[in-house]
């Protein structure tokens, strides 16, 4: 005790109201623009107030993260070479097994396919890997102010300012985590721990320092909202005293 908080991995915004009907934390896989996420947060937590809210555990674990890419460098040329074509990778590989993807299992190349279709999919490299822009979870080509083509996913894959514009956004929507992907694809084991080496020493410590106030407050504006949860729960089914494992059939 406490029981371990329980998630659900969400691709859709269905999912992530179940989650708050249950409860639970709800972790989105879907690489969600800030924008659309404070919309997502929203909901989250009207539900969560609400009495459609009957957890499925003991306790609520009231929490709505966001996945994206990482890869920190100074030089954002750098961090786009070190960490992109592994995103777009990971990024791929899920949609090749959730959504598009036609497997035989020992036959079917994945990364040959991705090399081959990314573009198709979101994840052109030409269009993720402009320099000079703010990062997006998606990025898009612009022809005279217009957006154009398929997004193509970027996350936080830039220099340390980037970065935390990046997760200024998402902390300002009400996102309660994010969850980086480092180790994808080709990336190398040197090239992650230099990057979270960095984020660590230089992105992370101004939102740790936030945090506990956000907790505190979060936890204070919840505390009847999940007690009132939690009485709507059947109690937990008593275990029969008398109850017994009876060996397999045959064994001796």
């Amino acid at each position: 005790k406490p029981h371990p908080p329980l998630w659900v991995a969400c691709t859709q915004r269905e999912t992530i109201r179940l989650a708050a009907q249950k409860g639970i934390g709800a972790l989105s896989f879907g690489f969600v623009e800030p924008g659309e996420a404070e919309q997502w947060v929203g909901e989250y937590y009207d539900i969560i107030a609400s009495e459609a809210c009957v957890p499925v555990g003991f306790s609520v674990n009231a929490n709505l993260a966001c996945v994206l890419p990482l890869m920190c460098h100074e030089d954002e040329q750098e961090a786009i070479d070190r960490g992109l074509d592994g995103a777009h990778f990971f990024g791929y590989s899920l949609g090749h097994f959730y959504g598009f993807g036609d497997h035989q299992p020992g036959v079917t190349n994945i990364h040959e396919q991705f090399l081959a279709n990314r573009s198709l999919f979101g994840f052109d490299r030409e269009t993720a890997a402009q320099v000079g822009v703010s990062l997006r979870a998606r990025m898009t080509k612009s022809v005279d102010g217009v957006d154009e083509g398929v997004a193509s996913l970027r996350g936080a894959i830039g220099t340390p300012d980037q970065i935390r514009d990046l997760l200024l956004d998402y902390e300002a929507a009400g996102v309660d985590q994010v969850i980086f992907v480092s180790q994808a694809g080709h990336n190398r084991h040197e090239h992650i721990c230099e990057s979270l080496e960095l984020f660590a020493r230089e992105v992370m410590p101004e939102f740790a320092e936030r945090d506990p106030a956000h907790v505190a407050a979060k936890e204070a504006m919840l505390a009847d909202v999940t007690g009132a949860a939690l009485a709507r729960r059947d109690p937990p089914r008593k275990t029969d005293p008398d109850y017994r494992l009876p060996p397999p059939v045959g064994a001796v």
